[in-house]
């Protein structure tokens, strides 16, 4: 119980390899994915169907809810609790070519690094890389925050500048979001490439910002409206990969 409760904790997740996921959907997920689970928590109100296989092949067991609030990462618990092994993708290119990636530069809160990969899901990116300064996507908040989809989307950390360097270098369109960059809905978009996308402060890192070579810009409505001063980096990233996926349907 007491390793449950420290994977809240970055160091504990790191030196153990294990990530704490909570809720019937989460787990289900997990399961469906055939991510690699370590042990699953379960009190006396879980109905999923696939608990009672889990309980009769030893991967779950039962706890009593007082035992579930002590080990659970939520203000209120779940009656589901699972123990799941970090997936690691040696070998795996940072930004693979031939379709379109997502690339986080000091994105640093967890639920919008989580909901970013659930919008990642959405919209059939399957790589998200992000800057060693980004949030953990095995943060407690980070798992949540993606309703399932960090079962289904690769996430990975890297130094930023070798990675685009190399997707530049091979012919990759590399895009990031700019206040003075050409209009997202009026220029030319790519089927595949790299997205970037900025911390919640200060947009893309300058030297990041050296490796793009498409500049957009998400424009307000009507165009001279001086409203809020940005997007959320989450809502930002759902319009880019929108607009993307409906120039990709648009070409067929």
């Amino acid at each position: 119980m007491r390793l449950v409760r420290s994977l809240s904790d970055k160091a504990a997740r790191n030196e153990s390899g294990l990530f704490v996921a909570e809720g019937r959907k989460m787990v289900g997920e997990a399961l469906a994915a055939g991510a690699d689970i370590d042990r699953i928590y379960l009190t006396d109100g879980g109905t999923a169907a696939w608990q009672d296989e889990a309980l009769r092949s030893g991967l779950a067991e039962r706890v009593a809810g007082s035992e579930m609030e002590r080990m659970s990462h939520l203000k209120t618990p779940s009656d589901v609790l699972a123990v799941i092994r970090i997936p690691r993708y040696e070998g795996a290119a940072a930004l693979p070519a031939g379709e379109l990636s997502l690339c986080l530069d000091g994105v640093q809160d967890p639920g919008n690094l989580g909901t970013i990969i659930r919008i990642a899901d959405w919209f059939g990116i399957g790589r998200v890389f992000c800057s060693p300064d980004s949030a953990d996507c095995y943060n407690p908040k980070a798992v949540q925050a993606t309703m399932g989809a960090l079962f289904r989307v690769s996430v990975g950390y890297g130094e930023l500048d070798a990675a685009l360097a190399e997707a530049a270098e091979r012919g990759a369109a590399v895009y990031g979001t700019f206040l003075d960059g050409d209009d997202l809905y009026r220029t030319e978009l790519t089927a595949d490439g790299v997205i970037v996308m900025g911390s919640e402060g200060r947009g893309i890192s300058p030297q990041t910002a050296l490796r793009v070579n498409r500049k957009l810009l998400i424009p307000p409505f009507p165009p001279e409206r001086h409203g809020s001063e940005s997007l959320n980096v989450a809502a930002a990233t759902a319009v880019v990969c929108a607009e993307f996926r409906r120039r990709a349907l648009a070409a067929k």
